[in-house]
């Protein structure tokens, strides 16, 4: 049973954030959304740990088509960045603020980028492509992704500085365009630099939050180096091209670990684990 303590922690984790929203918002909707994904998120985890091959793909189905189809297609919710800059804007803690709040800006600091790897409904999509290692070396693109991140925050500064009518239906319609873009660069990017994760680490925006917070994640990848044999196989297995076998927080794209579990799985002496 106690394999089964990182679900249990993480779940109570979740639930804990859903009562203290429910609570403290008064709206029934916060309790139902984080306890779903919570819930989602550690069955995940357990089925894992009972060595289920696809249990991380089950979650990251479960959690990013209830973000994308739900949330952003039917209730018209932009849950992009540029809902965030928008619900920050309008000084409304709320839908996308929430969200980014709990698991983009603070979430980090217990789960790392954990979002990247088990709910993101763009890598929900990037990850069933044919180049889950990566097989090229990286590339110096990563300065794109803060350009990104520049044009979203000038995209919502302008709707409000030039008086934009009807901007909830503009933050609707540029989810919609905003997510087939997304889905269009990323798989291009992963075929041609052959890296599934390609748009993850060059393009993606929400990483300018996530990557500072997670070099303090309380869940990570460690190693008992009394048993590590130096073999390699993990980081050559890692999509994120981190440098696994080291438990220094600096070590080569510390920051970039989604906690796919694929170097513990890889590892011929037992020698990770999270």
């Amino acid at each position: 049973m106690k394999k089964y303590l990182s679900p249990l922690l993480l779940w109570l984790v979740f639930e804990a954030v859903a009562v203290i929203l429910w609570l403290s918002l008064d709206n029934l909707f916060y309790l139902l959304n984080f306890t779903y994904i919570g819930t989602a998120i550690a069955v995940g985890l357990a089925l894992y740990l009972k060595k289920w091959k696809y249990a991380r793909n089950a979650v990251q189905i479960a959690v990013g088509l209830y973000m994308l189809v739900y949330l952003g297609v039917l209730c018209r919710e932009n849950m992009q960045i540029e809902g965030f800059w928008y619900y920050l804007f309008l000084g409304t803690f709320q839908a996308a603020v929430i969200h980014y709040v709990v698991a983009k800006i603070f979430g980090p600091l217990l789960f790392g980028r954990g979002w990247c790897g088990y709910a993101c409904w763009t890598a929900m999509v990037l990850d069933l492509l044919p180049y889950k290692i990566p097989q090229s070396p990286r590339k110096k693109w990563g300065w794109v992704r803060y350009l990104v991140f520049a044009a979203s925050l000038l995209f919502v500064s302008a709707l409000f500085l030039l008086g934009i009518p009807n901007k909830e239906e503009v933050m609707w319609y540029s989810f919609l365009i905003g997510n087939g873009l997304y889905y269009f660069v990323g798989i291009l990017l992963a075929f041609l630099c052959k890296d599934n994760r390609a748009f993850c680490k060059y393009i993606c925006p929400i990483t300018v939050f996530l990557k500072p917070m997670s070099y303090f994640s309380l869940f990570r990848i460690k190693v008992e180096e009394e048993k590590c044999v130096s073999c390699g196989k993990c980081s050559r297995v890692c999509p994120m091209n981190v440098e696994v076998p080291s438990n220094a927080r600096n070590k080569k794209h510390a920051t970039e670990c989604i906690l796919c579990l694929k170097c513990v799985e890889e590892c011929p002496k037992k020698a990770l684990k999270l």
